[in-house]
């Protein structure tokens, strides 16, 4: 049986008690394949799983697939670490919905067994790249970066500059800057709208603008997005994939564009968005009357 994968890291960064019965179903699935297993030292707090080892992140990186279990925020790690130079990497949910970790555990087996022989979908993701005024730093995002006040019912002002042309300035409470990948996280949340994967779009959402006629605006992907800080009185923060979290200060400018690297996620065949969509939002589900 011809691999597509011979070499294969298993992750998880959860402590739930189901993942170690999930890892030892992977181990015994792949390797009856003849698949070589990794993992990091997150792992190392199970009792010693046969057949899989732990090496370094160096090797990691270069192995020919990672599997992560757990849920999207547990993918959204994974991805940050290994995933801008780093192998395909596809996903085990456990979470609640799961648009990046779309493999139920009900399905392991016959999933594994065919992604691992070469049926399978690749989707390829683009990161966000921000830097904070001449910094050389660069801060990574895959779902979104979010500059807000830090607290409770506080406007900042920011003004939004694209490709060094000005756009508008705004008080809100704050702004996200989505990937297509973060169309359905915390963009959702606040009202922007649902961008196909496939779509070579970044959303900007003012969060809570003090306005009555302000709403997302879609921009080209290769977009050079800048936002300049106006606010003296309050302390603005910026976060990626609600990590990261940095202080910002009046004149900061935050520069933000697509990382050149991209991260290719693998699907079991069949997938399709708008079936995701669809069952984990509650597309099209049926209008009933209570039972008497």
């Amino acid at each position: 049986m011809k691999l597509e994968f011979k070499n294969i890291g298993i992750l998880s960064s959860r402590k739930d008690k189901n993942v170690r019965a999930i890892v030892s179903q992977c181990c015994e699935v792949l390797l009856n394949l003849g698949v070589k297993l990794s993992t990091n030292n997150e792992l190392s707090r199970f009792p010693s799983i046969p057949g899989i080892k732990a090496v370094s992140r160096k090797k990691i990186s270069n192995l020919d697939l990672l599997i992560v279990i757990g849920g999207d925020g547990s993918l959204l790690s994974a991805s940050r670490e290994f995933g801008l130079n780093g192998p395909p990497i596809l996903g085990i949910n456990l979470g609640k919905l799961g648009f990046l970790a779309d493999i139920s555990p009900d399905n392991l087996t016959s999933s594994l067994t065919k992604i691992v022989t070469g049926s399978y979908i690749e989707d390829e993701r683009f990161f966000l790249t921000a830097k904070i005024n001449k910094s050389t730093d660069e801060l990574l995002c895959l779902n979104e970066l979010v500059i807000h006040s830090g607290a409770v019912a506080k406007m900042i002002e920011y003004e939004v500059y694209i490709d060094d042309s000005f756009v508008f300035s705004q008080k809100a409470d704050g702004i996200i800057v989505s990937t297509p990948t973060g169309s359905t996280a915390y963009s959702l949340s606040g009202g922007g709208p649902i961008v196909h994967p496939k779509v070579k779009a970044i959303t900007l959402l003012p969060m809570f603008p003090h306005s009555l006629s302000h709403n997302p605006l879609l921009v080209d992907e290769e977009s050079n997005i800048k936002i300049v800080m106006l606010t003296k009185r309050v302390r603005s923060k910026l976060s990626m994939d609600s990590h990261d979290s940095v202080a910002l200060n009046a004149g900061d400018e935050i520069n933000i564009q697509k990382n050149l690297n991209k991260l290719t996620l693998i699907h079991p065949e069949g997938y399709d968005f708008y079936k995701s969509c669809r069952e984990k939002l509650g597309w099209s589900s049926n209008i009933t009357s209570p039972k008497p």
